[in-house]
């Protein structure tokens, strides 16, 4: 899957060759076992990674509205253990964030040794969104583009594996989705009218992700392309590729600080 997934380095995503309801093979009566399989799995190496606390892992979600950011957190990451989970949402910047760069936000945010971080948007705002405001030309854009390859190869080689994830949402999904949203007292909090703007302009959006995900996929951080009109395919698709990144880095649960081999009789210990 990750294969198929992963935008080759050098190349273009082409985003309107890919199918945003694609299954990637799975059904769903069974991805519901399949995600519960990977979050076990995925349990017993975040364990291991907070307990070695050398290197961390940042899962970096972007895609438009409605394509399901949130609801792909919650499936992948519930279970594990709060502690060693952080995450950042990202909105328009505002003030102290407008006095710095704008990766300088970012970096901040990302996660400590031992833990994984998880962006609900990210510095890919400040080229895509930015952009489409008109609030940064091409040129800048372009060099933003080279920052951020800077950027992630310095995580990257100080111990942070970068998972990068598009989720993929066909414009007739994201309009069902909004529409819903906007129907439901208990989600309407979520709409704003800029959706209906950013909507509008489907088009336009996507050929900018086209040339930044194709401006930025990397050896040391590749980008993967997720079909996003179903749910339980992007819940188990992200899931995947955190526990292949994780098995990857092989955790090791490290050794006692203290010599602990008079104690070798368990039975004999006065614990009370």
């Amino acid at each position: 899957m990750r294969d198929r997934l992963r935008v080759e380095p050098g190349t273009r995503p082409g985003l309107a060759r890919r199918d945003p309801a694609d299954t990637l093979g799975h059904r769903k009566p069974d991805a519901q076992d399949r995600l519960a399989e990977l979050a076990g799995e995925l349990s017993v190496l975040q364990y291991r990674l907070w307990a070695e606390h050398r290197r961390s892992v940042l899962l970096v979600l972007q895609g438009l509205d409605a394509a399901g950011k949130d609801s792909t957190i919650r499936r992948v990451f519930t279970g594990l253990n709060p502690q060693g989970c952080v995450v950042k949402a990202f909105k328009r910047p505002a003030g102290e964030d407008l006095e710095h760069d704008y990766l300088w936000r970012v970096h901040r945010a990302t996660p400590e040794r031992g833990d994984i971080g998880i962006f609900n948007r990210s510095h890919y705002e400040d080229v895509v969104a930015a952009r489409l405001l008109g609030v940064i030309g091409d040129g800048q854009r372009d060099r933003r583009y080279k920052h951020i390859r800077g950027f992630e190869q310095l995580l990257r080689d100080e111990g942070t594996a970068l998972v990068k994830v598009f989720l993929h949402v066909s414009r007739e999904k994201q309009a069902a989705r909004l529409r819903k949203r906007l129907a439901d007292p208990e989600k309407r909090w979520k709409f704003h009218k800029e959706d209906l703007d950013s909507h509008a302009r489907y088009d336009e959006l996507m050929g900018l992700y086209e040339a930044a995900l194709g401006a930025t996929s990397t050896k040391w951080a590749p980008w993967y392309v997720v079909p996003a009109d179903h749910k339980w395919v992007s819940g188990v698709a992200v899931a995947s590729l955190l526990v292949e990144t994780l098995r990857g880095l092989d955790p090791k649960i490290p050794s006692p600080t203290e010599d602990l081999q008079d104690l070798h009789d368990l039975e004999a210990l006065d614990l009370k």
